[in-house]
């Protein structure tokens, strides 16, 4: 069994190597198709930052081969140092595409070597690849071939202007390495600071070859300027040096702000604990990548391999850019050459280098690969737009203690924000201070610096005054002929004094009068805006008004005066008098409307009268309306004693009486107030007059009153200039017909002050021209202009203007009070609109209650009508007869009329009838009132008349006829 055994194994064994062998060789086979692509590396290998980046190359293509080792290519990476300087990176450029022949490069290190290799890549078909080179001058060179696989400076200039804006600060000062990283963000800078109107006073370049000495001579000039907000724009080893000296000299302190680009806040893991510490209260810019689990799985593997080396953004985007480019080798690897172009471009002999230049075949494929491809990386997205990566959010940190802590966030659409977990879209929102956490600021303070102050030894500011000749209750400059020492008072001094000494910090400052060496004004009120825009004066106080055209030079604090350009003209006694005065009191449509009122209040009292009264009915009609307007107007003087007949009219007339009494005693008050007061009015109604009545206006000297009237056409020969308020007097005096004016054109203060004397002889016409008062000038972003204007504000709202109004323009009210209105009293319909309108409305009801009197009396004497023709009933001794033609033995009564205008003979009376009194005299008075009746039987007026006597008639002869049967038939 054993030699079996024996056997079996012995003869197995070379089967066993044959498997083993034909392993090797078919791996050996493999490993001879994969593709070999030399990329080349041009790096600074002796400094820590690259050490680290080369790192991360190293290991983003040992884990994605592993990840993906079916793939037919592999980097070979041909690494070349650039010994720190422009002219080592360009030389190690060029050795790796003429020798090594590489079809790609990483780097360089920073941007002040990027420009050659840039143009070398260009020229020879080799994208370079560069994730630590983010200056935006690089885009200027345009080279499609150039590749950054970071974000460049530019992008976080929004995320800076949202602090600055943020704070209010109007004033910065940027502090940037003097290279080409330094000097790339400048131009984005300037642009952002420009839209949110913040100045930038001065710009300090620093060398990175400068002495401590040099550093420290920059920072002491920094400290004489006025601005405390400063940016700081450099790479850690030369921003380490700053903070160090401006902590020495006392820069890192209370009022002071510093605030740090990415080009420090990204590798301050770098810098050491001891240069922290002189950065306490420093606010930076970082980039910021989101905490996505490729992020975390590759810092756990760097922990894992490097120990306590903290990795930082430039080692992630070196990774991110190793793997884009092996991704990117294997899309080309199956129809593109390798390698590179044998053709010479240049064969002259004297010819260099660049000129015989070869260049690669893959280029074209290779770069259009980069620029379409897209993974998740650790650094985020991997997405190339326009060359380079593209950056959305950016932490803002505050170093605390040698610590960095997040405040906030800067979101591209959105603004700041405190954390990233909210929801906040739409509008920019940056401007608000609620949208950062607090903050430590220099000086371990928590109060926000206002950003500027004036430096110990800062020279006083010097504040031109303008040299008036008149209308010194603003500004007046007076010299002491022995001491030669000025005085300058007025109303604009008192106020600008008393804005300085509210104000929360001191402001040293002198007034220095606008005018020339014989004592003379210098020129107008432009010219002296325009010396502060040259920077002659700091500041310009007086009587200054703000307008559009000046506010281009300087900027104006808020007015303090009021506003408006006015017109001012005399004014006359126009006491009514004359024949006609008895008609002023009323208007016109007032007169029209009482006289219509008197012929309604006739018309009502004759329709009232006709119906009631038998007497006025038998009156002609020309006596009817004598009578009738007698009674109307008699009213008026309450003279009506002839009694009405109607009560209607009664009613009417009370309420008429009411009206009259109202309206009389109104117009014997505006006639008696005609006649003794006196009423002052101006000679000229509105401006339109002045154009057309062709008088002479006056406007102030040096004022810019004298444009705005050519501007609206005014001829320039009737324009009269004055100084003071005596100067336009006497021209008003003059009058326009011997030189004068007859109108002055002049804003609301210098009116006022003028009017404060003579109020009793000028008035104030319409219209009002717009303009916005008086105020402070000092130059284009000054600081102090948002301080001042907030301390006049308190000063306008308190009682402390009031004060210095009264002091320099006393009277003012009192005077202004005076004045009178342009436009005489007169009564108008309008005001007894309501009284008329009750007296039609009570007429109309008086009428319509006549109406339906009537009527119902119409209908009364219908029914008596009905009663009389039915035959009567005897429920005693007389039985019910039927009606017959009245006996001829019956004596005759004179004919009367019926309701048909025929004569019938009354009915005849028995004997017992005859002899009863009661009978007979009821009768009898029966016949005279049908005598008297038939009288006036002509008369149509009288038809209702008739008919009811008619119809009484007729019912005392049929209640006689039963008698007369009697009597016939006895």
């Amino acid at each position: 069994m054993s030699s079996f055994h024996h056997l079996v194994v012995s003869r197995s064994l070379p089967l066993w190597l044959l498997f083993f062998l034909i392993f090797l060789v078919l791996l050996g086979k493999s490993q001879k198709e994969v593709l070999q692509v030399k990329v080349g590396i041009v790096l600074d290998t002796n400094g820590t930052l690259p050490d680290l980046s080369l790192r991360a190359i190293n290991m983003s293509l040992a884990e994605f081969y592993n990840t993906h080792n079916g793939f037919k290519t592999r980097i070979v990476l041909n690494i070349r140092d650039s010994k720190q300087t422009v002219v080592g990176a360009a030389a190690s450029a060029l050795y790796l595409i003429k020798k090594r022949e590489v079809v790609a490069i990483i780097g360089p290190g920073n941007s002040m070597q990027a420009p050659f290799l840039i143009n070398l890549g260009n020229q020879s078909q080799v994208p370079i690849i560069s994730f630590s080179a983010t200056s935006p001058l690089l885009d200027s060179l345009r080279s499609p071939y150039f590749i950054r696989a970071t974000h460049d400076d530019s992008s976080q200039v929004q995320a800076i202007s949202a602090i600055v804006e943020s704070f209010r600060w109007r004033e910065v000062v940027p502090i940037y390495a003097d290279n080409e990283f330094g000097e790339g963000i400048l131009p984005y800078i300037l642009d952002a600071f420009q839209e949110i109107n913040v100045r930038i006073r001065y710009r300090s370049a620093i060398s990175v070859h400068s002495s401590d000495d040099q550093i420290k001579k920059e920072l002491y000039k920094l400290m004489t300027m006025p601005t405390r907000v400063f940016i700081v724009h450099m790479l850690p080893d030369l921003g380490s040096r700053v903070f160090s000296i401006a902590k020495e000299i006392g820069m890192i302190s209370k009022g002071y702000v510093w605030i740090v680009t990415n080009g420090i806040a990204d590798l301050m893991s770098l810098m050491g604990e001891s240069n922290l510490d002189n950065m306490h209260g420093v606010l930076g810019v970082k980039t910021y990548f989101s905490r996505s689990k490729e992020l975390k799985y590759f810092e756990a593997r760097w922990r894992k391999r490097f120990g306590g080396e903290e990795l930082n953004n430039f080692e992630c985007w070196a990774y991110d850019a190793a793997t884009a480019l092996a991704m990117s080798f294997e899309e080309i690897s199956s129809n593109v050459n390798m390698s590179f172009s044998k053709a010479k471009r240049n064969t002259s002999i004297d010819g260099t280098d660049l000129d015989d230049l070869s260049f690669a075949l893959s280029g074209p494929r290779l770069l259009q690969a980069l620029t379409t491809v897209s993974f998740k990386g650790v650094a985020g997205r991997f997405q190339l737009k326009n060359g380079k990566l593209e950056a959305k959010t950016f932490k803002i940190i505050n170093i605390e203690e040698s610590v960095e802590r997040t405040v906030g966030f800067w979101r591209s659409k959105v603004g700041l924000v405190k954390n990233l977990r909210v929801n906040q879209t739409g509008i920019k929102i940056s401007h608000s201070l609620h949208r950062l956490r607090p903050i430590i600021w220099p000086g371990d303070t928590t109060f926000v610096p206002k950003g500027w102050e004036l430096p110990t030894n800062a020279k006083k500011l010097k504040i031109a005054v303008p040299k008036k000749d008149g209308f010194n209750n603003f500004v007046e400059v007076t010299k002491d002929a022995n001491t030669n020492a000025l005085t300058i008072t007025g109303f604009c001094i008192d106020v600008f004094d008393t804005v300085m000494r509210q104000m929360p910090y001191a402001v040293p400052y002198e007034y220095i009068p606008f005018e020339s060496p014989d004592g003379k004004s210098r020129g107008s009120y432009d010219e002296m805006i325009y010396s502060v825009f040259l920077g002659e004066f700091d500041g310009a106080v007086g009587d200054t008004t703000i307008l559009a055209n000046r506010s281009a030079y300087v900027d104006f604090a808020l007015p303090y005066s009021e506003t408006g350009i006015v017109v001012l003209v005399p004014v006359k006694d126009e006491r009514e008098k004359g024949k006609w005065v008895f008609l002023k009191p009323l208007t016109k449509e007032l007169w029209f409307l009482t006289g219509a009122a008197f012929l309604y209040i006739a018309i009502m009292v004759w329709i009232f009268e006709y119906q009631a009264s038998d007497g006025f009915r038998g009156q002609g009609i020309l006596d009817q309306i004598s009578n009738v307007f007698y009674f109307s107007f008699s009213t008026l003087f309450f003279s009506h004693r002839t009694p009405s007949e109607s009560g209607f009219t009664r009613v009417l007339v009370v309420v008429w009486c009411f009206v009259v009494l109202i309206l009389t005693q109104l117009y014997t008050a505006t006639l008696t107030s005609m006649l003794t007061v006196q009423e002052l009015r101006p000679t000229v109604r509105h401006m339109d007059d002045l154009r057309k009545s062709g008088v002479n206006i006056g406007y102030q000297k040096g004022s810019f009153t004298f444009e705005r009237l050519k501007q609206m056409r005014f001829d320039e020969s009737r324009l009269k200039m004055y100084n003071s308020p005596e100067e336009m007097r006497e021209l008003f005096l003059k009058s326009s017909s011997n030189g004068g004016i007859d109108a002055a054109f002049d804003e609301v203060p210098y009116v006022k002050l003028f009017m404060a004397k003579y109020c009793s002889e000028y008035s104030i016409i319409e219209p009002t021209f717009k303009a916005d008062g008086f105020g402070f000038a000092f130059p284009l972003g000054s600081p102090l202009v948002s301080d001042i204007s907030r301390q006049i504000l308190n000063l306008t709202e308190g009682e402390t203007m009031k004060a210095i109004e009264n002091k320099w323009l006393l009277g003012e009210k009192h005077c202004l009070d005076s004045t009178t209105s342009d436009s005489p009293i007169q009564l108008d319909y309008n005001s007894f609109e309501a009284l008329f309108l009750i007296v039609l409305v009570v007429s109309m009801l008086l009428f319509f209650g006549m109406l339906v009197s009537r009527r119902y009396q119409q209908r009364q004497h219908g029914g008596e009508i009905n009663a009389a023709t039915s035959p009567p009933r005897d429920d005693g001794d007389m039985r019910t007869t039927t009606t017959s033609p009245p006996s001829n033995d019956v004596t005759r009564t004179p004919t009367s009329l019926t309701t048909d205008n025929q004569v019938h003979e009354p009915p005849a009376i028995n004997e017992g009838q005859a002899n009863a009194p009661d009978a007979q005299d009821h009768l009898l008075n029966d016949e005279g009132n049908v005598r008297d009746r038939n009288r006036i039987v002509d008369d149509p007026a009288l038809n209702h008349r008739r008919h009811l006597i008619t119809s009484k008639s007729i019912h005392f002869g049929r209640a006689a006829l039963p008698s007369s049967s009697r009597i016939k038939s006895a």
